[in-house]
């Protein structure tokens, strides 16, 4: 019973692996196209949400 528990939380850490993996690739992706964008749109846009939040940015 012991082993059969232990295996399990095993097999469910590891699955949350690739979830974690992906959301983080994902987040990097969106703050390095956001931070070094040349387009004035994406960098307003960003800049407007960071105020909306409450998150100094300059």
């Amino acid at each position: 019973m012991v082993l059969n528990s232990a295996a399990t939380a095993v097999s469910l850490s590891a699955s949350k692996i690739i979830p974690l993996s992906m959301t983080a690739l994902l987040g990097l992706f969106i703050v390095g196209f956001v931070g070094f964008s040349h387009l004035e749109v994406v960098h307003n846009a960003a800049h407007d949400t960071r105020h909306s939040l409450a998150f100094p940015c300059h």
